[in-house]
């Protein structure tokens, strides 16, 4: 208490250590709930195959477990961090906040316009629901979305930005810390690089290495080096952008045009389910995708046309933060 009270006193500013630590706490308690979720993966598939009398498949459920089981140690590590008022924590979290928050928006905004779609090209045959039950339902799921990737992200992100709470922060742990080498904007655009160099390395084992290629489908030894090359570029790109190297930024942006060309190419002539089948998915559970999927025609197009721009968007946005090459004096 005397603690709290000469902090908040002596250096101008509330002390929020109150607030971190229930955060922090709420943050454990997700991370707990997302490593429920592994377990409940694979019974899940248990259940299903014993239902349908099928095989499991349960490499294909792999990358998911292992996400949410990356989820759950990443939300308790910086729950914990949170409690102890570090920095870095503050850090990590408040971009954290922010990534969940924008991807609830656009998560919103896809259900609005395409699950109306979804309800309407019910399969013919099987018990059809009332148009009600369909409205409500689409209620109901837009809630629940909207109350863990709005509400819950905006409160994060309210809290963490908070002058008061990077002070008590930087108060209570004054050691400098790798957070605070660039700005958090950059250091946001560096994780999200790293974590897509990660993720591709499940597409080497578990997918068979199928990556579109400007009107093709590559696989075996030329999609595993594509893939490669990828990992290695955006690995090579998330530590540029953590140094604020101008060369870094020009790399992602050219490569994610490309990346866009390729996909847009590729999908204007291939059917996204041949691609599954290239993957290796269940027969079954393409033939559910072809039953439910609206990621067809000018869905599919209209889908990979917008979802990059936002990318481009913060590209344009961060470039300010980037130095451009050191150039010798003649």
């Amino acid at each position: 208490m005397n603690q709290t009270m000469s902090v908040s006193s002596g250096s101008g500013f509330k002390d929020r250590r109150g607030g971190l630590i229930c955060f922090g706490i709420i943050m454990i308690v997700i991370g707990c709930v997302c490593a429920l979720f592994v377990p409940l993966m694979f019974l899940g598939q248990m259940m299903s195959t014993k239902a349908t009398g099928g095989a499991p498949n349960y490499s294909m459920m792999a990358p998911a477990a292992l996400i949410y089981a990356l989820l759950a140690v990443a939300f308790v590590w910086l729950g914990i961090g949170s409690i102890m008022a570090r920095r870095w924590a503050r850090a990590l979290l408040l971009i954290l906040a922010w990534i969940w928050l924008v991807t609830g928006i656009f998560m919103i905004g896809f259900m609005a316009f395409f699950l109306p779609s979804v309800f309407a090209n019910q399969p013919s045959g099987g018990h059809q629901l009332p148009e009600t039950t369909l409205v409500v339902v689409m209620i109901v799921a837009l809630g629940f979305i909207s109350v863990i990737f709005l509400v819950l992200p905006g409160m994060l992100v309210l809290f963490y930005r908070s002058p008061h709470v990077k002070a008590t922060c930087e108060a209570r742990d004054p050691v400098v810390r790798w957070t605070d080498a660039c700005p958090l904007p950059v250091l946001a655009l560096s994780l999200l690089l790293g974590f897509s160099a990660v993720s591709m390395l499940p597409m080497l084992v578990v997918y068979h290495s199928v990556m579109p290629f400007f009107g093709r489908l590559l696989t075996g030894a030329p999609g595993t080096l594509l893939i490669l090359v990828m990992i290695a570029l955006w690995g090579y790109c998330a530590w540029a952008a953590y140094r604020l190297k101008s060369a870094g930024w020009w790399i992602i942006l050219i490569g994610v045009g490309v990346m866009m060309a390729s996909s847009l190419i590729t999908f204007a002539r291939v059917d996204p389910i041949e691609m599954y089948r290239l993957m290796g998915y269940p027969e079954q559970q393409i033939a559910q995708i072809e039953q439910y999927s609206f990621f067809k025609g000018g869905n599919l197009f209209l889908l990979m046309l917008i979802c990059p721009l936002p990318l481009f968007g913060y590209l344009l946005w961060v470039k300010k933060y980037f130095r451009p090459p050191a150039t010798s004096n003649p």
